[in-house]
């Protein structure tokens, strides 16, 4: 895998963005760990697939193209018959919007990058190898494959947890409420340790998005009104503290 054109130096001591094999490597041995947080929530997708009447072979269509977690149980929440299309298209598409700031902040990297390997690298984006790339960037790392490498990973042990949850689901027949269904959210959450700066700026933003979610969801507003609104709301408040800051 040859060096992609860098075009500009890429941040401290002008070292410039790479694309080699050797970044895809790193990035995919970095992203197994993730796997064990990843194979829960792929479980509980292919099992709720199966309560709304989805074959094997459309569960895995589904996972392989539309590749979103979150987005994937939001759709199979709304999922009626006749399926709500526009409903859940809507729904979707309001929770993947956060994929826009992601790729702006991931824009040191992707600005480099040139043909598969940038839509290549897009189409196979996730929150886990946003944050870990993420971080990545600022510890100075220079070779994009990296985020490649992760998003690989994370897409073969993707497709193959929720065959899983599928195939398992007929013959265990999981209870509401039951600690496989907090995988999802708990992998999540660990998301959230790579990108904390440590920066006190930080905290209010963060605090912002999380409660006005909670508080939402407890008002008994449908989905995904409370994702977007936290979501918003903490974005907004963040943009105005880098503006004063700035000032």
């Amino acid at each position: 895998m040859a060096e992609a054109p860098s075009g500009a130096p890429g941040g401290a001591g002008g070292s410039p963005v790479r694309f080699t094999r050797a970044g895809v490597a790193r990035g995919a041995r970095a992203a197994t760990p993730m796997l064990i947080g990843l194979l829960p929530f792929g479980l509980v997708v292919g099992v709720v697939s199966i309560g709304r009447g989805l074959s094997l072979a459309e569960c895995l269509t589904m996972s392989a193209l539309v590749f979103a977690g979150a987005a994937q149980l939001l759709a199979l929440e709304l999922w009626t018959d006749p399926a709500p299309v526009l409903a859940a298209t809507l729904a979707a598409a309001v929770v993947n919007i956060r994929m826009a700031p992601m790729g702006a902040a991931l824009a040191p990297w992707l600005d480099r990058l040139r043909g598969w390997r940038l839509w290549g690298t897009l189409g196979t984006l996730v929150d886990h190898s946003f944050a870990m790339s993420m971080a990545e960037i600022r510890s100075g790392g220079r070779d994009a494959g990296y985020l490649l490498g992760t998003a690989l990973v994370l897409y073969a042990g993707w497709i193959v947890s929720v065959a899983a949850g599928h195939l398992l689901g007929g013959a265990v027949r999981l209870p509401p409420g039951h600690p496989l269904f907090f995988g999802g959210v708990a992998a999540f959450a660990a998301l959230l340790v790579p990108l904390w700066r440590g920066a006190r700026q930080d905290l209010l933003p963060w605090t912002l998005a999380a409660a006005l979610a909670v508080a939402t969801q407890h008002l008994g507003l449908p989905q995904p009104l409370p994702l977007l609104g936290g979501a918003l709301a903490g974005a907004a408040l963040a943009a105005w503290v880098d503006i004063r800051a700035a000032r």
